[in-house]
């Protein structure tokens, strides 16, 4: 199986195949609008704007099981994202990540990618903390952990990485750049 066996559906609902996406770059990530990352979006945005005539395509999926951050109809998050971030890049429907729910496209990243862990910075060490009141043993799986988990897809559709929310945004660039 292969990412481009998939197909999502974007906030309109309508079916959209990955395979319409082959020999791009992607960048993969669930998204929240009332997250602590949400900000994040700036970043996207401008690798967008940057990279997207090179080949990057970023797909924004907004997931609200994580704290309900992503509350709203698929229109009022899109709504906000235009509105304040000025994403231009394709918005998915919502969807669940984890989960008996979970999105064949997520089922499939976090069955072939690993959690490598946070990094250690302020961030990384709050949601450790957080993370392991809940579910001690949570870093043993591969499941996301939280809004803006990012998977970095190459032309041929390989994954070529998974960045938790907390990595540097400059980091990711770097691989982008690499994968291009």
């Amino acid at each position: 199986m292969s990412i481009y066996d998939l197909t999502v559906q974007d906030r309109k609902g309508k079916d959209v195949a990955l395979a319409d996406y082959r020999g791009k770059v992607l960048l993969i990530v669930n998204t929240a609008t009332g997250c602590g990352f949400t900000p994040q979006y700036e970043d996207l945005q401008r690798l967008y704007e940057t990279y997207h005539d090179r080949g990057l395509e970023i797909l924004d999926f907004p997931c609200n099981q994580f704290g309900n951050q992503a509350p709203g109809t698929n229109d009022e998050i899109h709504t906000f994202c235009t509105g304040r971030f000025g994403i231009a890049f394709p918005q998915m429907g919502k969807i669940d990540v984890n989960g008996e729910n979970a999105s064949p496209l997520y089922q499939y990243l976090t069955a072939n990618t690993t959690f490598a862990g946070f990094d250690d910075n302020k961030m990384g060490r709050l949601l450790t903390g957080m993370l392991k009141k809940v579910v001690p043993d949570f870093a043993e799986s591969s499941a996301i952990k939280w809004n803006f988990t990012k998977f970095l897809i190459g032309r041929d559709g390989a994954i070529l990485g998974r960045f938790e929310p907390m990595t540097d945004m400059k980091r990711v660039e770097e691989a982008i750049k690499e994968a291009l």
